[in-house]
């Protein structure tokens, strides 16, 4: 009885001309998934650039540049940060892929295309994620903060390593 007293409801609101909303406070069950929220998409773009800085590591690594142990060592320590962000993000089940893929110019083939990938261009890429990560902190909670504010730190002495 309950189950069908359950499934009859969207058609007897449907029927009135109701919307669930109307019926129930919250949001409207019946009005497909929510967006995913600021932070969630926040993370995710963490994520995206987080993977274009190891394909970027990746690219001068097999690319023969120098020290290739300072640079394996710090792609390392990008790894780390990727599966700490990784671990972070929860996406409801059906709502796509669990993190958002490389863009297709971030890949290490397409870095390698457009020529040897210099310390420069990595210090140059280090510096701008620890600046996007700090100005990311004002508008996620606060364990989110802290976690982009480690990086950014790492990041930053990344900048050191490589001068």
């Amino acid at each position: 009885m309950l189950a069908a007293s359950a499934a009859a409801l969207p058609a007897l609101l449907a029927i009135a001309g109701c919307r669930s909303s109307d019926a129930f406070a919250g949001p409207d069950p019946l009005a497909g998934r929510p967006a995913l929220s600021p932070d969630v998409i926040t993370l995710q773009e963490a994520i995206k650039a987080e993977r274009a800085m190891i394909a970027l590591y990746q690219a001068a690594v097999n690319g023969g540049t120098r020290p290739a142990r300072t640079l394996e060592g710090l792609l390392a320590e990008h790894r780390q940060h990727l599966s700490r962000l990784q671990a972070r993000l929860v996406l409801p089940p059906g709502s796509g892929s669990a993190s958002p893929s490389p863009s297709p110019s971030s890949s290490p083939s397409s870095s390698r295309a457009r020529g040897r990938v210099t310390i420069a261009q990595l210090r140059a890429a280090e510096r701008a994620s620890a600046t996007d990560l700090v100005r990311r902190l004002v508008s996620v909670p606060p364990a989110l903060a802290q976690l982009f504010a480690s990086i950014a730190a790492s990041d930053a002495t990344h900048v050191v390593a490589l001068a």
